[in-house]
């Protein structure tokens, strides 16, 4: 054995140990092989170090358990797991062992000549993902949603699907062009097969004249779903990826094994009772910077502080920028997220979450994470050190093994049947030109012929209202305009009223409190009218429905006042 140590005969502070083509980053915390990084979680990574640091000798399982997981009671399995993890990074055979040998019951080994350096190493900054041993990034294909082309890439193939949702704007082959970025990409794959795409108006995807409702990018991810033959996927929303992933778990319960946060908020402008968010001028005044700055590294010193005067880091963020959005592009995303607020949705999601955030987070402050963990049922929340926004600068391990912990335990958990749908309710106006029962004939025709033109579904009910179901509420909007247009040509007045809430679905009727409170609503109306929800409002940011304000009004005994909106 062949081991360099410091000239006071000690080991080195921040040693890096190097055994055949391998070396093992102490300062850094990688594992680098021949072509670069090699996806390592952080306990096998410090028990390969440990058993290098001590090549030669007999290392006991209690020791081991002992220099690994101080103070914890962990089983001798949790050994095997990481020993299998470092032989595959390895390409070891267990048999034939060229690293490490095991002594059956008593402990390991570790057999390869070791060096160690004494000075500085400045490590090579992780190579592009095409080296990453393992990792092959699917080439670049295209699902159709609606009109518009979505830009999607599959990675890896483990057990669970795991759609990534990235938050502002993206661009998939940029993705893998930052080596931290890839490594974190990589990592998710080694335990999912990963599911990435563009929303649409960035990156691959199809540029738009109008950016995406949250409805139309929950449209998107169904789109590539269904192209990857996905039945259900966990979803990963980082930063305003969350709101949008929240929606669709709420929505379609299904289609969704769990559903993870990082980084991420409830709504983006400041109220009383949410005192986190900026005020309406501080966003102003970030979409001038914007216009100002588009085109260099905006956003980095409070995104990504650690690398902020990384100039290579800086380079590839403004690439990535300029390549993921427009400046028009980017300000409209902007706005439009500005206007979201998913507080009332987030109560609703029935899947297993997990909620992560760092405590230093400059961008959104860890009280907006605890905030929406808090809001859904049994989400769990893990708050970790570091400042930076972007999940994959930083300490990206930490949230990997969270990510990696939680998935495995999150499969085995059951999913209730409550949904959330946005219910449309209309009722007849006395004083039609036409007689009741031939108005009320009249409308439940309108809504069987236009809700499923709109992604609905109309419920028949014994009385003189009818009702109809969409999982969008823009959608939802735009069929109750065309049913009271329709109507009003026949000589039938409807009021017509709207909720976004849970419900249960028995026999394709809804049942709960979001159909009282679209009754409610719809008899506040006046002749022709349709007034919403503040819910159904918060949702339909970026659509280009105008309201116009109804005050507050007593509409279900566990909400005192519910704000009601007309639409224009």
């Amino acid at each position: 054995m062949t081991l360099l140590v410091g000239t006071n005969g000690t080991m080195a502070s921040d040693p890096v140990f190097s055994f055949d083509c391998f070396k093992i980053d102490s300062a850094r915390g990688h594992l680098y092989g021949a072509s670069g990084p090699i996806p390592l979680t952080p306990k096998a990574l410090s028990l390969l170090e440990y058993l290098a640091a001590r090549p030669g000798r007999l290392v006991k399982k209690a020791e081991l358990l002992e220099a690994i997981w101080p103070g914890v009671f962990v089983a001798d399995g949790a050994l095997k797991v990481c020993i299998r993890e470092i032989r595959r990074a390895l390409g070891d055979d267990a048999h034939a062992p060229r690293y490490i040998e095991t002594a059956h019951r008593r402990g390991y080994r570790f057999v390869a000549d070791v060096s160690l350096s004494t000075r500085e190493v400045e490590s090579p900054r992780p190579a592009p993902v095409a080296d990453i041993p393992g990792v092959t990034p699917g080439p670049i294909q295209y699902a159709r949603s609606g009109d518009v082309n979505i830009a999607y890439q599959v990675c890896g193939n483990g057990p669970v699907d795991l759609v990534f949702v990235m938050g502002w704007v993206s661009h998939l082959e940029y993705f893998w062009k930052e080596p931290s970025f890839a490594r974190f990409l990589a990592r998710l794959a080694s335990f999912s097969r990963l599911i990435l795409f563009d929303k649409r108006g960035t990156g691959l995807s199809d540029p738009v004249t109008a950016l995406p409702t949250l409805e139309q990018r929950m449209d998107d991810v169904r789109a590539v779903l269904d192209a990857v033959g996905s039945r259900r996927a966990v979803l990963l929303g980082v930063s305003e990826g969350g709101p949008m992933c929240s929606l669709f778990a709420a929505t379609h319960p299904r289609q969704t094994e769990a559903l993870i946060m990082i980084g991420t908020y409830a709504r983006r402008l400041w109220a009383p009772d949410y005192p986190w968010a900026p005020t309406r001028e501080q966003r102003e005044e970030f979409f001038r910077d914007i216009v100002e700055q588009w085109g260099g590294p905006v956003g980095i010193g409070e995104r990504a502080p650690s690398v902020a005067d990384d100039p290579a880091f800086r380079d590839w963020w403004a690439s990535f920028l300029r390549m993921g959005a427009s400046p028009a592009a980017a300000i409209a995303l902007t706005r439009m997220n500005a206007e979201i607020d998913v507080t009332m949705i987030l109560p609703t999601i029935r899947v297993p979450t997990l909620v992560l955030h760092r405590s230093g987070d400059r961008t959104l402050l860890v009280d907006e994470g605890r905030y929406v963990a808090g809001l859904i049922p049994g989400a769990e929340f893990v708050e970790l050190p570091g400042e930076d926004h972007l999940p994959f600068v930083g300490d990206q391990d930490a949230l990997l093994d969270e990510i990696d912990r939680f998935l495995s335990n999150a499969r085995t958990r059951t999913h209730g049947d409550r949904v959330l749908k946005t219910v449309l309710c209309a009722e007849i106006q006395e004083g039609s030109a036409v007689t009741a029962p031939a108005a009320i004939e009249r409308m439940r025709t309108l809504a069987s012929e236009q809700a499923p033109l709109f992604g609905g579904s109309a419920v028949r009910v014994p009385d003189d209202r009818v009702f109809a179901m969409f999982d969008g509420p823009a959608r939802a909007i735009r069929c109750a305009c065309a049913i009271r247009d329709q109507a009003r040509g026949s000589g039938v007045a409807a009021r017509l009223g709207l909720h976004t809430g849970e419900c249960e679905v028995v026999g394709g009727v809804p049942h709960g409190v979001v159909v009282d409170v679209g009754s409610r609503v719809a008899a506040l109306a006046s002749p022709s009218e349709i007034l919403v929800t503040r819910t159904v409002v918060d949702l339909v940011a970026g659509s280009g429905l105008l309201f116009v304000d109804r005050g507050s009004h007593s509409l279900a005994s566990e909400v005192e006042d519910w704000h009601v909106f007309a639409v224009r």
